[in-house]
């Protein structure tokens, strides 16, 4: 049985993996969320925790006993939201950290998309790069996921590129970060320590198709 806590379980990607493992009798999921209420199907293997990641004690208290923490967050305080999942995995003796962040981080998008990219978003990717940072700084077991901009599609369609690697594409399915995730859940020893991008591949452009 492999536990799994999940930290922003009320966002869209994550109630894609939380779905896809519904059924998996190999996983107990933890569903921590500051607004329970966005979780309206919680399936049998799941159960349900309100609380803030900045609550150090409601923090620990989710990770303990965890053998991995999928993390799906966002804001401009993501940094110090990523150290105290740093410190708190670190104090309860949890390795295994799958967090969430974004493309452009390490100004790895190429061309006028990467440009494109870096004037739309670039300042709030600041906390994204301070968070990567703390995570790859920690001696924890991590993968950074960097997704391009993200779709609705109901579909599983990506190719991944490393963290050194020129960036690829423009969008990609929040279905297939979901997918990927649940890989990494399923085989905690993919990826182990390295930043992914992932994207939907054949979607080269000058921005995403959509914008």
């Amino acid at each position: 049985m492999t536990k799994v806590l999940v930290l922003g379980a009320g966002g869209q990607i994550a109630r894609h993996v939380v779905g896809m493992l519904g059924s998996d009798a190999e996983a107990s999921m933890t569903l921590f969320a500051r607004s329970p209420g966005k979780l309206t199907q919680t399936p049998a293997n799941a159960r349900i925790v309100q609380g803030d990641v900045l609550d150090k004690a409601k923090l620990d208290s989710a990770v303990k006993g965890q053998d991995i923490v999928y993390a799906n967050l966002t804001g401009d305080d993501l940094d110090a939201q990523a150290t105290g999942i740093i410190a708190s995995m670190q104090a309860m003796g949890v390795k295994r950290l799958i967090f969430v962040l974004a493309l452009g981080i390490y100004d790895e998008v190429p061309g006028k998309f990467g440009a494109w990219n870096n004037a739309t978003i670039g300042e709030e990717l600041r906390p994204f790069r301070r968070a990567a940072d703390a995570i790859e700084a920690s001696k924890l077991d991590y993968t950074i996921l960097r997704p391009a901009w993200l779709t609705d599609e109901d579909e599983v369609d990506y190719e991944l590129t490393e963290r050194n690697a020129p960036f690829k594409g423009t969008v990609v399915s929040r279905k297939s970060v979901a997918d990927l995730i649940v890989k990494m859940i399923r085989s905690p020893s993919l990826h182990l320590r390295s930043s992914v991008g992932i994207n939907k591949p054949g979607t080269d452009g000058d921005k995403p198709s959509f914008m």
